[in-house]
């Protein structure tokens, strides 16, 4: 299943490839300045879980100016966790989601900050059928999230994430720090957590962020995760944009 999560992120990426190659392209690919879209993609790997998605943001301000942005994606995987409701069993869990956020992007000197709130959706399927677990089956509700970056230097950022969804409900949330490498990307250190009613996951690794590759930007990290059913491992995501 790991294998066909990275497989559907490396066809994500050679579709955006085929859409954005064409003729007219500029010669600096790495950064564009009148671009209002931008397609995203990317897979996470954990020793009882992978989670793969695509999305696009849009701008029609542009993605370089302070204004109104809109944020939607789809995304699938599995995850493994014990019902205590159940006796302690393993219970596999397949899930698809998606989300369609508007929102505002207000940008001060190297400060961005993204306000996004709007509908998620998720179907998740249980075998066994856990009835403990409030996500089991379709449903409908309201998500918020906020992203932010802050460059204090030329050689340093700081970015992080968080998010909310009624479903469940549900949180996450993600901070890294950063220098910059060889002018290339930047490097450090990356902390980040999920919950909900029924399961916690508490991450720490590193992360690479930036690292130009043609008209893609990638970003990667790797770490050891903790969860609230002591079961600790390796944990891997790799992700990828391209503005258009």
């Amino acid at each position: 299943m790991c294998c066909v999560r990275v497989l559907f992120a490396a066809l994500l990426a050679a579709a955006a490839s085929f859409c954005l190659c064409d003729r007219n392209a500029r010669a600096d690919v790495y950064r564009r300045y009148d671009d209002t879209y931008l397609i995203f993609s990317g897979t996470d790997l954990w020793r009882h879980g992978s989670f793969s998605y695509g999305g696009l943001l849009w701008s029609p301000g542009l993605l370089d100016r302070e204004g109104f942005t809109f944020k939607t994606m789809i995304g699938s995987g599995t995850y493994r966790y014990r019902s205590g409701g159940l006796g302690n069993i393993d219970v596999i869990g397949s899930q698809a989601v998606g989300f369609a956020m508007p929102g505002w992007r207000f940008m001060r000197d190297k400060t961005v900050v993204s306000v996004f709130a709007g509908l998620d959706a998720q179907y998740h399927y249980l075998l066994p059928y856990d009835p403990g677990n409030k996500l089991a089956g379709t449903h409908v509700g309201i998500r918020g999230a906020i992203e932010f970056w802050y460059e204090p230097t030329v050689h340093t950022m700081w970015t992080a994430d968080a998010s909310v969804s009624s479903v469940g409900p549900t949180y996450s949330a993600r901070i890294a720090y950063g220098w910059r490498l060889f002018d290339a990307f930047y490097a450090g250190p990356e902390v980040a957590g999920f919950s909900d009613d029924n399961y916690r996951q508490f991450r720490a690794g590193l992360h690479i962020t930036g690292l130009k590759f043609h008209f893609l930007e990638w970003s990667a990290g790797l770490g050891w995760a903790t969860d609230s059913d002591d079961r600790n491992g390796l944990y891997g995501r790799i992700g990828f944009f391209a503005r258009r």
